[in-house]
C-alpha cells in the first residue's frame, strides 16, 4: 500500500477483503470467498458472482453478507442498490454492503436505507478530511541557528572583481595540491564551531590558506588568497512543533448508517476514529 494512486477496482476489491477481515476477526466474521471466483446461486437458479462475501456464526446461526464494490467516478444511484437488494433477496442472504469510492445520491442513500443495505464509503484521503482535528500533542522547543554575519576574502593582489555577484554554490577552494574543496564547506566549518560559542556572542575566525585559489566556476574568474574570514553569531529562537493524527494515513473508510469512521495506513494498520 506504498503508492497512493496506484489503484484499480481489482485493488480496490482486494483492499475492501483486507478491511473486513481485519475488522471482522474479533467478532468471528470470516471471509467465505471473494473475486471472481466467489458465486451464489439464488432460488431462480441463476449465479450471482458477489465481490466478497462474508459469515458470521454467532454459535446457532449462520449469517452471511453480501458486499459489492464499486470503484467508479460516479455516485452509486437507487438502481445500483436496487440491483444489489435484488440479489440479496435472490440468493437468500441475510445483509448486503455497498463499498463506493465516490459516496452515494440522495435516492440511491434512501433506497438502501429502506432495504436494509448497509452503505460505505471508502476513499483515498484527501486534505480537508482532518481539518480542525485536534493535534494529538504540542512540543515547545528551542532551535539553536548559527548565523555568518560576515565574510572577508584576503586577497593576495589587488582585484577587479570585487563587487562580483556569485552563487555560493559555484564557488571552490584550490589549495596548492590541486585540491577543490566548496567554499560553503568552509562556511558549515564555521557554523559548527559558533555552536561552542556563548548564544548572541558575535565570533571572528580566520583560515589561513597558503598559496590557495578562490575559483568562481559560473564566470571562471580566479584570484589567488590567503585567508577566509568570518564573523557570525549563534542564535536561539522559541518553536512550536505540532503533531497532527494524519501521518501516513492512505484510506477513509466511513459507514454511513452506523456513523463509524475507520482510517487505513500505507502499512494496512486499521484505526477506528472516536473524534
Amino acid at each position: 500500500m506504498s503508492e497512493k494512486t496506484n489503484l484499480d477496482w481489482k485493488k480496490y476489491e482486494s483492499i475492501t477483503k483486507y478491511i473486513y477481515e481485519t475488522l471482522g476477526k474479533k467478532s468471528g466474521v470470516k471471509i467465505e470467498g471473494y473475486g471472481n471466483n466467489c458465486k451464489v446461486k439464488g432460488k431462480s437458479g441463476v449465479n450471482h458472482q458477489i465481490d466478497v462475501l462474508t459469515n458470521h456464526s454467532d454459535g446457532i446461526h449462520s449469517y452471511k453478507t453480501a458486499i459489492e464494490c464499486k470503484y467508479w467516478k460516479d455516485k452509486i444511484n437507487k438502481d445500483i442498490v436496487m440491483k444489489v437488494s435484488e440479489i440479496i433477496e435472490d440468493a437468500g442472504l441475510n445483509k448486503g454492503i455497498i463499498v463506493s469510492r465516490s459516496g452515494f445520491t440522495p435516492d440511491g442513500i434512501s433506497f438502501a436505507k429502506h432495504r436494509n443495505i448497509g452503505l460505505v464509503e471508502l476513499r483515498e484521503i484527501e486534505e480537508n478530511d482532518f481539518q480542525g482535528r485536534k493535534r494529538i500533542f504540542d512540543i515547545k522547543t528551542w532551535i539553536n541557528r548559527p548565523e555568518i554575519l560576515r565574510t572577508v576574502i584576503d586577497a593576495v593582489d589587488k582585484t577587479e572583481l570585487a563587487g562580483e555577484v556569485i552563487e555560493i554554490d559555484k564557488v571552490k577552494i584550490e589549495l596548492l595540491d590541486g585540491k577543490k574543496t566548496p567554499f560553503i564547506d568552509y562556511m558549515t566549518t564555521f557554523k559548527k564551531e559558533l555552536h561552542n560559542v556563548g548564544f548572541w556572542q558575535v565570533f571572528s575566525k580566520g583560515y589561513r590558506l597558503d598559496s590557495a585559489y578562490l575559483i568562481n566556476e559560473k564566470s571562471n574568474s580566479k584570484i589567488k588568497i590567503r585567508e577566509i574570514i568570518f564573523t557570525g553569531v549563534l542564535t536561539r529562537l522559541n518553536s512550536n512543533l505540532k503533531f497532527y493524527p494524519v501521518d501516513q494515513i492512505w484510506l477513509i473508510m466511513k459507514s454511513l448508517f452506523e456513523e463509524r469512521t475507520f482510517t487505513i495506513t500505507e502499512k494496512g494498520i486499521i484505526r477506528e476514529d472516536k473524534n
